[in-house]
């Protein structure tokens, strides 16, 4: 299993080059870069400067907030920079923040994320041939490209698009048209087994391609620490993630999958009113054994192979309180072994 290292945000320069080193020389497989609160594409070509083999990656760009031609640009430049061991990670985000913080249009994310997709490879395609763009959708037109604006070709071919889905209409368009499948943090195994990779297999079928054509990566939601006092603290910081995902209706589903209908409404409701306290006391043990990992630090690659093991090809340790680096890097070497 192909175990992936998360790269915090707000680092200075030096900062992502040395975590970027210490996570190769740790014998992590990849590296991802998140959209929140900073741009995920700027550090990663610095850690391109810094490593030789790690895989990095955005988990997630917001791709609504782009439009195809900022992708291509984008992802054939990382390409190079890091000598084709980038991969252009993308999700939709939802509606509020894409019209309201991004002013950027919102409709029908299913088949937009899909013919967004198609843009970025015709785009490349003509980049590589010198054919004339001619793109033409419901919802994007590329019809002008110079050879002024056309970046020279590079030995590295074009990075691997992969999309983050919760829904089932986004899995499939990961299935029927993307390289692979980035699993949202707020899901189970059950969640996996018994509805994404179903739903993952239809898009796959719909573009006639196999299981082994995709990659399916997942974080893990982990509690774990050293002392009783980090442990209590790491539990209750997953605790409260749970909650807020929880309070979200785009992912009322995994809630339902469960039985656990009444909680999401309660989430819901308590989260319009900010009383997150309130939310986080909601999450028994129940919800928080079935979203996380909670294991003292020796045991957390069992833990992580016996509930990852055939449901996904690399998986990445999402924790949100501190947490000892080196607990972390000792079970990224147990799992690779």
């Amino acid at each position: 299993m192909k175990v992936d290292a998360r790269l915090p945000q707000g680092l200075p320069l030096d900062g992502v080059a040395r975590t970027a080193r210490a996570c190769e020389d740790a014998g992590y497989d990849g590296l991802w870069a998140r959209e929140s609160a900073h741009d995920p594409f700027v550090p990663l070509g610095v850690a391109a400067e810094h490593t030789a083999a790690l895989r990095l990656g955005t988990s997630i760009a917001v791709a609504f907030a782009r439009n195809p031609m900022n992708l291509a640009h984008l992802g054939h430049d990382l390409a190079f920079y890091s000598r084709g061991r980038f991969a252009l990670g993308l999700g939709s985000q939802v509606r509020a923040h894409i019209e309201r913080r991004y002013s950027m249009p919102w409709s029908a994310p299913a088949r937009r994320m899909a013919e967004l997709i198609a843009a970025v490879r015709e785009i490349w395609r003509c980049w590589a041939s010198g054919d004339r763009l001619a793109f033409e959708g419901d919802f994007y037109r590329h019809t002008l490209m110079t050879s002024a604006f056309t970046p020279a070709p590079h030995p590295y071919g074009t990075p691997p698009i992969l999309l983050a889905a919760v829904g089932e209409r986004m899995t499939e368009v990961a299935g029927a048209a993307a390289d692979g499948l980035l699993v949202h943090g707020f899901t189970t195994p059950r969640y996996l087994r018994e509805v994404t990779l179903p739903t993952l297999g239809r898009g796959l079928a719909a573009s006639g391609r196999d299981r082994d054509r995709i990659e399916v990566s997942a974080p893990v939601l982990l509690a774990t620490g050293a002392t009783e006092e980090a442990m209590a603290a790491s539990v209750r910081a997953v605790r409260k993630q749970i909650a807020f995902y929880g309070s979200t209706p785009a992912y009322r589903p995994v809630l339902e999958l469960h039985g656990w209908a009444d909680l999401a409404d309660e989430l819901h409701g308590l989260s319009r009113a900010q009383r997150w306290d309130a939310m986080t006391g909601l999450v028994g043990d129940d919800v928080l054994n079935a979203f996380a990992v909670v294991a003292e630090p020796d045991g957390v690659a069992g833990a992580v192979r016996d509930r990852m093991d055939g449901l996904a090809d690399r998986i990445s340790f999402y924790t949100v309180a501190d947490t000892d680096p080196e607990i972390l890097a000792r079970a990224a070497r147990r799992l690779g072994d």
